[in-house]
């Protein structure tokens, strides 16, 4: 029954981020005198539908994404029409869904920290014994992770990630020690093969303070998880780009849903913080990811906007719709291999 549970809630938490991203849209659509036909939830055939004043709202069948339907790449004689407003105007009706997917992941990292009432610092309390290899070579108790292999560190999860990904078991560090700041290079940690991966992976031999969360530091605890998330999609796109992921490590809805309902199946219970943890992180995902400078995407849209900002004429409809189009149709073919992995991993 949990498990169950767990993938109505992992839909309703996908879904209601669409709906965000898409009233973002919406919004300023309406803010900036621009009509919308349609209002759509999900992808595929209609379900239901509800006529509007102006605009349909519908829901349909296939729960992995949805659009705002205002006649971007339509010539039309309406001088209240997508094409026919300000530049600046349709800049803001483009960027508002991503706009409304971050300020979310904001808003849900306050309200997480909130709940939980607990926070984990960047702090070393204790070490699994004197001869632990971290710090033997250099880590002390009361170091404060500073950088990790030149990267900041904003949450213990920044250095998880790097500890994580790294291979040869040596790790540089700068550390704040009573008060001052320490450069330690070559930090030793001890690997094991992952019997799943066949991969190396450091062996953790250290933990750090807890601390409850109060008034003076749920903004920083906030702040720092949602930079770390932020950070975090970048980093996978690039890495995805560097070819260090390939696309079977891809995960689309269905994998999203599977992978709150595993947690559930595992704990027995429905993980409120883990759903919370899981909202924010995708919710900036699909904030940044729509601000891809790639066709069909609003980056994509944004880009040809700048362009026609620079240019001070617009491209041709027909000519944008299309470019638009093949690139929607490679993202859905994408979207097609991505589920089919997801449901395969699956089964």
């Amino acid at each position: 029954m949990n498990t169950a549970l767990s993938i109505i809630i992992g839909i309703i938490i996908f879904c209601a981020i669409i709906i965000i991203h898409e009233g973002g849209h919406f919004f300023a659509a309406k803010a900036c005198g621009v009509p919308v036909s349609e209002f759509a939830i999900g992808m595929g055939p209609v379900i239901f539908k509800k006529q509007g004043k102006e605009t349909l709202f519908t829901i349909r069948l296939f729960p992995i994404g949805g659009f705002c339907s205002m006649g971007e790449d339509e010539e039309s004689e309406d001088e209240h029409s997508f094409r026919r407003q300000a530049v600046w105007k349709r800049m803001i009706v483009i960027v508002a869904g991503a706009f409304m997917n971050i300020i979310l992941g904001f808003i849900l990292s306050f309200i997480f920290f909130g709940v939980s009432g607990k926070g984990i610092t960047n702090t070393i309390a204790l070490f699994s014994d004197d001869n632990a290899p971290s710090h033997v070579s250099g880590l002390e108790v009361g170091d404060e992770f500073v950088r990790i292999n030149g990267l900041k560190v904003f949450t213990m999860n920044d250095v998880i990630y790097e500890l994580t990904n790294d291979e040869d078991g040596l790790v540089d560090f700068v550390v704040r020690r009573n008060g001052e700041l320490v450069t330690l290079n070559g930090v030793r940690f001890e690997t094991q093969l992952d019997p799943e991966t066949g991969k190396q992976t450091l062996i953790y031999d250290f933990k750090v303070y807890s601390e409850k969360i109060t008034a003076g530091n749920l903004a920083r605890y906030s702040v720092n998880k949602f930079i770390y998330d932020g950070r975090i999609v970048l980093m996978s796109l690039r890495d995805i780009i560097r070819g260090k992921y390939g696309i079977n490590d891809l995960s689309g809805p269905v994998g999203i849903v599977s992978a709150i309902s595993s947690v559930t199946a595992q704990t027995g219970k429905v993980d409120w913080g883990y759903m919370l943890e899981m909202a924010m992180l995708i919710t900036i995902n699909v904030g940044i990811f729509n601000l891809l400078p790639l066709p069909s995407l609003d980056g994509g849209r944004f880009v040809f906007l700048v362009i026609e900002a620079i240019r001070r004429k617009q491209l041709k409809a027909e000519t944008e719709g299309m470019i638009h189009f093949v690139g929607i149709s490679l993202l859905m073919v994408l979207m097609v291999v991505v589920t089919f992995n997801d449901i395969r991993a699956l089964l």
